[in-house]
């Protein structure tokens, strides 16, 4: 019988307790003595030099060298580029958690969403909201102000935004003066977000008194766009400071009548960024906000003003007038913007839109078509007559004859106009409808009013010719015109073989529209087109499925693959900057992977 091992005294080195390794045996996974200035393995290995600890109490001289080289680099680009050199800021520090991303966030801007890792402070992860972690949603209402004397307002400095304290950091985090800077980053994207102004006014109001400067909730919200399409840039750890800026900012403006086109403004460009991040209830919130206040303001009803209301004893409040042909073409411009969102956005969200536009005398949308600020610099284009804008387009396309019908901002309201009504009727059929014979009549209309739509656009063969800027309205023009026959054949395309020819054609017309867009152009396009591919991937899944049913052979489904494999890469593109794209993308993938 073998005998017992009894325990001796000498049982070696206590092990190390945990954290306590050298950070070159913590690599390596060995065992570490702890000794210091080198532990016995880095003396061994002759790396004593390189036996470094980390305690907690400082940051090594290895993150302490890598700092230094990344001030001395930026120090020569400052030195070897004068002209263009940044105001001095605060450089990104690689070592410390991203405000918006995890420690396990891949460095990758291109990966799929099953592998990004938010925070659960600041996370834009898309879907399902029930997993989202409670937000806060700050109503401009709410807001916690000082008692202002509106006779005041010239005294107020909105640069200091003293009246508002939480404004000023968010995670004591304080950003440089970037406004200038942050400014120009917007600039190029603005029509990406929405918004239309006239640049050289923005830029000059910088300079102005605080009384003459755009409010700073319009200001802040453009920042918070600059901030966030610059990720994974440095600048991008401010973005949360200037999204709580903005929101802080809603209390004051909402006390002035005469910043109410700013708030809109900035509602507008708040909705857009919660919903290109998934954060789908709060930018539902802020799309509603934005959409009842410019109703509130009459923006729908530009050229209307004359027009006295019944009620004139109602508590109300108009707009002052625009002080020259440049403000009122923002003003028109607003509103289309609001407009776009609210059409596009509520198919999304799945809910009813939230613009009115009937015959009713307070709900019909008058307002003339956009066109571009620079046009209303030379000529008064549009005044106004009353008559209704866009339900002669919808119902008879009357609407060719008005000025501005066809320019490129009138376009991308109509297909925002198309896609929400096709959506809108496609959803209202029952079976019981099919009986009155109404929906049919209704049905073939819309279907004749988007393929009108359809051949006044310009061809896709020209459209890589034009100008960038038209380059990119275009491409999602045509994306929302394909996307809506997608939307109003979507419940009969199961059953019905003319529907689900006419989706997948109208599907891999959307494909074919994608061959035009450039690595370039996914930076500047709008994010509401991955719902259009999104809607191009349905019907291509439904045909895929309904392939493998019928005959299971692979080289059976190899269009359809192929068909998919497309609309997987632009979506994984434009999902590296979007996230709920990115949710879109994932969808594919677990399609194309059979899950």
């Amino acid at each position: 019988m073998a005998e017992e091992r009894k325990p001796t005294s000498s049982t070696g080195p206590a092990p190390l307790q945990r954290g306590k390794a050298c950070l070159r045996c913590r690599k390596r996974k060995m065992r570490c003595d702890g000794m210091k200035p080198a532990c016995a393995q880095c003396v061994r290995a002759k790396k004593g030099d390189a036996c470094e600890y980390d305690d907690g109490k400082g940051k090594t001289r290895t993150q302490l060298m890598r700092e230094h080289i990344a001030r001395l680099e930026m120090r020569v680009r400052e030195l070897e580029n004068p002209e263009q050199s940044a105001p001095s800021m605060t450089l990104f520090d690689p070592h410390a958690l991203s405000p918006y991303y995890s420690e396990s966030s891949s460095s990758s801007s291109y990966d799929s969403p099953g592998k990004l890792s938010y925070s659960a402070s600041a996370s834009p992860t898309p879907f399902p909201l029930g997993e989202q972690e409670t937000r806060s949603m700050l109503s401009p209402l709410s807001v916690s102000t000082p008692d202002v004397d509106p006779a005041a307002w010239a005294s107020l400095n909105f640069s200091d935004m003293a009246s508002v304290p939480t404004s000023s950091t968010f995670n004591n985090v304080e950003a440089p003066p970037l406004d200038h800077i942050l400014l120009e980053i917007f600039i190029p994207h603005r029509y990406q977000c929405g918004l239309d102004v006239h640049v050289g006014r923005l830029r000059d109001s910088l300079n102005l008194p605080p009384a003459e400067q755009r409010h700073p909730v319009l200001m802040n919200a453009i920042y918070l766009w600059a901030c966030y399409l610059s990720r994974p840039g440095s600048l991008s750890q401010y973005e949360q400071l200037y999204l709580s800026r903005t929101t802080a900012a809603l209390g004051d403006a909402m006390q002035y009548t005469a910043k109410a086109v700013d708030v809109v403004q900035a509602c507008s460009l708040l909705s857009l960024y919660f919903l290109s991040n998934g954060r789908l209830l709060e930018g539902s919130y802020y799309l509603s906000a934005a959409a009842t206040l410019s109703i509130q303001c009459r923006l729908h009803q530009i050229g209307s003003e004359t027009e006295v209301l019944n009620n004139s004893w109602d508590a109300s409040f108009d707009l002052p007038p625009p002080k020259d042909k440049v403000e009122r073409g923002e003003r028109i411009a607003t509103f289309w913007q609001v407009y776009n969102l609210d059409r596009c956005w509520s198919v999304v969200l799945r809910r009813p839109a939230t613009v009115p536009d009937s015959d009713h005398p307070m709900a019909t949308i008058s307002t003339p078509w956009a066109q571009r600020l620079e046009d209303y610099e030379n000529d008064d284009l549009d005044v106004g007559s009353g008559s209704p804008t866009l339900r002669g387009f919808s119902q008879q396309g009357q609407s060719s004859s008005l000025n501005g019908a066809f320019s490129m901002a009138s376009l991308r309201v109509k297909a925002s106009a198309l896609f929400e009504g096709a959506n809108r009727l496609s959803t209202s059929w029952s079976p019981r409808s099919l009986a009155s014979g109404s929906f049919s009549e209704s049905f073939v209309t819309f279907e004749h009013s988007i393929m009108r739509f359809t051949t006044t656009l310009l061809p896709l063969h020209q459209v890589g010719g034009a100008i960038p800027d038209d380059k990119y309205a275009l491409i999602v023009i045509h994306s929302l015109a394909h996307a809506s026959m997608i939307r109003l054949h979507s419940p009969f395309m199961r059953d019905d073989g003319v529907s689900r020819e006419k989706s997948l054609r109208a599907a891999r017309a959307l494909i074919h529209v994608t061959k035009l867009i450039t690595d370039a152009d996914f930076e500047f396009l709008d994010p509401v087109i991955g719902s259009c591919w999104a809607s191009a991937a349905k019907v291509l899944e439904s045909e895929l499925a309904r392939l493998q049913s019928s005959w299971p052979d692979p080289l059976n489904t190899m269009e359809v693959r192929a068909d998919l494999e497309s609309l997987l890469f632009v979506m994984t593109k434009l999902g590296a900057k979007f996230p709920l794209v990115a949710y879109y993308s994932a969808k594919v993938q677990s399609c194309l992977d059979g899950e």
